[in-house]
């Protein structure tokens, strides 16, 4: 009894219930990279959209001094009117202090921010890696830009990553249209993906939607990735004419 007894013991002690874990993977590539990008969208009084935006443009060098501006648009279709959204790019978190920066700005403040402060209703932004298999490319000539957001299933990249790689690839290798970059979220809701694609114009985006639809290709690649989707929200937007994107 007494060998019985020391042999259930040793097969319920913690070091027999409770398995070694080691493992050699994070939740998805590593984001080796410290560059980021801020999403910045704000949402305008009707009346003052158009204030804004000339303001800006006389006034936007005071703010790219500071850091790099990636692209500036008007939100056309999808996200409501009177808004416009932005990118930041930033070396690390330590540039993203300029913040403090431009509030000694005299000149900035009284020129622009002071002036039209009271034009925006709502701001929202988010801190964003570009994914570790994407890099940011430029468009061609000009156009018109869609950015897509989908919120992913809990887990990370090691759940949808991969499905999600080649859902976003299936489009681009097959021409249906030209990806600008493909982003995660660090801050703000997480499990957020925006891809940014461009195209020559609303017409050719909508016929290269409808053709990659009836893809068997393309329908295959999403039906996989959909499966870990919670929502998808996209927006058809216009830069403006200080936006480096065009």
């Amino acid at each position: 009894m007494l060998a019985l007894r020391s042999g259930l013991t040793r097969a319920l002690s913690p070091r027999t219930l409770v398995p070694e874990v080691c493992s050699s993977f994070a939740t998805g590539p590593r984001q080796y990279d410290g560059t980021f990008y801020e999403f910045r969208t704000y949402c305008l009084k009707p009346s003052k959209m158009n204030e804004f935006l000339e303001n800006l443009k006389k006034n936007i060098h005071l703010r790219t001094v500071h850091s790099e501006l990636v692209g500036f648009w008007t939100v056309e279709f999808g996200g409501g009117m009177n808004k416009v959204f932005h990118i930041w790019k930033y070396d690390n978190f330590a540039h993203s202090e300029v913040r403090k920066a431009l509030a000694k700005e005299k000149e900035w403040q009284e020129k622009f921010l002071i002036s039209n402060l009271a034009f925006i209703d709502k701001q929202e932004f988010e801190i964003t890696y570009l994914v570790p298999w994407c890099k940011l490319e430029k468009p061609p000539k000009e156009g018109v830009y869609e950015l897509v957001t989908f919120q992913m299933k809990p887990g990370g990249p090691a759940l949808w990553g991969d499905a999600f790689k080649r859902a976003v690839n299936a489009h681009v290798d097959l021409g249906y249209s030209k990806l600008v970059g493909v982003f995660h979220t660090e801050y703000g809701a997480l499990n957020r993906v925006h891809v940014l694609w461009w195209n020559e114009g609303a017409d050719s985006r909508a016929a290269g939607r409808h053709q990659s639809h009836e893809d068997p290709r393309v329908v295959a690649a999403v039906r996989e990735s959909v499966n870990y989707l919670v929502s998808q929200q996209n927006m058809l937007l216009i830069p403006t004419s200080y936006s480096p994107l065009k």
